[in-house]
């Protein structure tokens, strides 16, 4: 019996995980673009979804449905973008255009009616231009992309090593 609760324990823990903080990592260019997924299987009509970078700016709501930039913050006036027409499928991913180095980081994308918490990790990889220029601290770069790493890793901890504990568990 006593296994059978630290299993029942650990799916619990794992679908918790797993409902209340979705992460992925996506990487693009300076100066380019990158979609940010963020996605619900409940559907509504006219949902409230709010992106926030990881120093809580507004980077775009949606406010009924629709797209508002009435308290964006103006790092990102005229940068990001949403989907309006794939609002009613659940698919609340934003574009974000043009690109800089400070935009690398959490993402957090938070659907109201659903109370579901969505993270996403950005990396900003320097152009191809700019690796010939130079016109990026590489020691800077390293200190950035290292917290990533970490990020990655705790991710790769609970969807590789977590299910494998479990088989072993309920072999046991």
């Amino acid at each position: 019996f006593s296994c059978f609760c630290s299993c029942g324990f650990i799916c619990v823990f794992a679908v918790l995980i797993n409902k209340v903080s979705l992460q992925g990592t996506v990487e693009a260019v300076i100066g380019g673009s990158v979609l940010l997924p963020c996605s619900s299987t409940e559907h509504d009509h006219e949902p409230n979804v709010h992106w926030r970078d990881n120093k809580d700016k507004i980077v775009y709501s949606i406010i009924k449905g629709k797209g508002s930039v009435k308290e964006q913050d103006p790092r990102y006036k005229n940068r990001a973008e949403t989907f309006p027409q794939e609002n009613k499928r659940g698919n609340f991913s934003i574009k974000l255009n043009n690109l800089q180095y400070a935009d690398g980081g959490k993402y957090i994308c938070y659907i109201t009616h659903s109370s579901e918490l969505q993270t996403v990790q950005l990396i900003i990889n320097e152009s191809t231009a700019e690796k010939e220029n130079g016109l990026i601290d590489q020691g800077n770069q390293r200190e950035e992309t290292g917290s990533d790493v970490v990020t990655s890793s705790h991710s790769l901890w609970v969807y590789i090593v977590l299910p494998v504990v479990l088989i072993v568990l309920i072999f046991v």
